[in-house]
């Protein structure tokens, strides 16, 4: 007698996630053909920016960012990085890798945020929204990429989007935490002055939230940056692809300089995206000005009646 291996019976989840992605593609492919051409074209158009313009205009442009966020010393650590980068040949690999990055980072951002705040807002969005959370951080990314191969095919779409699933819950779990740990004080004060909710969140809540939001900014940015490699591995041009091909024919050298210019992308928009948060107006004082300007503006007579 054969005793079974298995205490429960076969669930054919493999099978289920097969014709869901069969059946988005049958009836969906075109949204997801359209979705992956306009990716396609914005990072295209980005790259084509970069590399058309002479090598030492973006370098002055990128140190000239560096300065203003964190002064002279990030601007020429900024400009020789960069040109290590040019001696090492892998220039347009670097600009095709920082457009690809730019685009996937700013959707990252521009979904991240909102979601952020929706959850610190609602008990209902945050205990829905931290499952996912969850389930976005932990699944290891060759499990997605092979449905987004699927769905967008090969080249640049693929790579963003699966940037974009990694890079995403940084970005929610610090906006949220930011809103929540606002001081409950700074809150009620400007409930008193008779501002709204929603004027509440932009001058007080948000303000005193924002070292916390950068810092998910930051993080988004950096685990965009982490994901060159596995965008080399479904077609997206840049560092990344580099990286792969000499993986796969063992070119010791060449992933070197190649590695080495993702380290020198990492440290400069890790510093720049740092030293902006730095150099904006103190949060606190943000805050502080707006319930100024509530308590100094009319507020509306309480009527009593006898």
């Amino acid at each position: 007698m054969t005793i079974p291996l298995n205490l429960m019976p076969r669930i054919n989840l493999g099978e289920w996630a097969s014709d869901a992605v069969d059946w988005l593609t049958t009836h969906w492919g075109g949204f997801f053909d359209g979705v992956a051409n306009v990716l396609n074209s914005i990072v295209g158009h980005i790259t084509d920016g970069l590399l058309s313009a002479p090598i030492i205009v973006v370098v002055i442009v990128l140190a000239a960012i560096a300065f203003l966020s964190r002064g002279w010393k990030l601007a020429i650590v900024a400009a020789v990085g960069l040109l290590l980068i040019d001696s090492f040949d892998e220039w347009s690999a670097a600009m095709e890798t920082l457009a690809l990055i730019v685009v996937a980072a700013v959707i990252a951002i521009v979904l991240s945020i909102p979601i952020g705040l929706l959850a610190a807002r609602s008990r209902i969005a945050s205990a829905i929204t931290r499952p996912v959370m969850d389930f976005m951080q932990t699944l290891p990314a060759f499990v997605y990429l092979l449905p987004v191969l699927f769905l967008f095919g090969l080249g640049q779409a693929a790579g963003v989007l699966a940037t974009i699933v990694f890079a995403l819950p940084p970005g929610v779990r610090l906006t949220e935490l930011g809103i929540r740990q606002v001081d409950a004080e700074m809150v009620e004060a400007g409930q008193a002055f008779g501002a709204t909710s929603g004027k509440i969140l932009r001058g007080v809540q948000i303000p005193l939230a924002m070292p916390t939001i950068m810092a998910g900014v930051n993080q988004v940015i950096m685990l965009s940056l982490s994901m060159v490699v596995i965008g080399g591995m479904v077609g997206a041009p840049g560092l990344g692809s580099d990286v792969t091909a000499a993986l796969t024919s063992l070119q010791i050298g060449q992933g070197a300089e190649a590695g080495v210019s993702v380290v020198i992308l990492a440290i400069y928009l890790d510093r720049v995206t740092a030293g902006l948060s730095r150099t904006a107006e103190s949060p606190v004082a943000k805050a502080r000005r707006f319930l100024r300007r509530r308590q100094a503006s009319p507020q509306p007579a309480v009527v009593t009646q006898s």
